[in-house]
């Protein structure tokens, strides 16, 4: 019983209430609509394989990551030090527009991060996870753009 009490406790903490995971094809839509399809030279499914291992669809994701002294925010995780609110701000907005499920303003901020000399390589996740990856492909499988 105590058990069960704790366990829904914690997931209350977890997950924002009203909290909304997006769907992978409803994720891959978004991302289309707003231009990101070979922006920059980067498939699509480049994006829809970043937004999953970064948020895991979850347009309200923040995580905080106190060791390195920042807050990620949103679907792709955006840095608060560099590119929003208080710190460098180089998408010049706040970190709490990019947790809209619209993607509008996350996909604008997105545009300037991979503009950058890095490019997707902004994020290590990309780096790590979907770079070389030979299943690219998948990301999009039965998603009807």
């Amino acid at each position: 019983m105590k058990a069960s009490v704790v366990l829904s406790l914690i997931g209350c903490l977890v997950v924002p209430s009203g909290a909304r995971i997006l769907g992978r094809c409803t994720v891959a839509k978004k991302l289309h609509r707003g231009g990101l399809n070979y922006f920059e030279g980067y498939s699509l499914e480049n994006w829809v394989c970043l937004a999953y291992f970064e948020s895991k669809f979850n347009p309200a994701a923040v995580y905080e990551n106190a060791r390195e002294g920042y807050t990620g925010f949103g679907l792709f995780q955006i840095r608060n030090s560099d590119w929003c609110d208080h710190g460098k701000n180089r998408c010049g907005m706040e970190c709490s527009t990019l947790l809209n499920p619209n993607l509008k303003k996350t996909i604008e901020c997105v545009k300037t991060i991979v503009k950058g000399k890095e490019g997707m390589g902004a994020w290590p996740t990309w780096s790590r996870f979907c770079q070389y990856s030979d299943t690219l492909a998948r990301w999009l499988d039965g998603c009807k753009l």
